[in-house]
């Protein structure tokens, strides 16, 4: 019953990271602001960091299990 909290906030971590991941993928791909009022490539790296963390985050819920 522990490992059901670590189950859910790695599934969500995992998701949201990998969703941001792809979102920025897209909208670098389309040359399309990933925020506005920031420089493309700040803003693409700044998101591709957090995505890269809550993937990490995730994976790490899911060794606590």
């Amino acid at each position: 019953m522990e490992s059901v909290p670590a189950i859910f906030a790695g599934t969500a971590f995992a998701l949201f990271g990998a969703g941001l991941l792809g979102w920025t993928g897209v909208r670098v791909g389309q040359r399309a602001p990933v925020a506005h009022g920031v420089d493309q490539r700040r803003a693409a790296v700044a998101t591709a960091v957090c995505g890269v963390a809550c993937l990490l985050l995730g994976v790490w819920c899911f060794g606590r299990v």
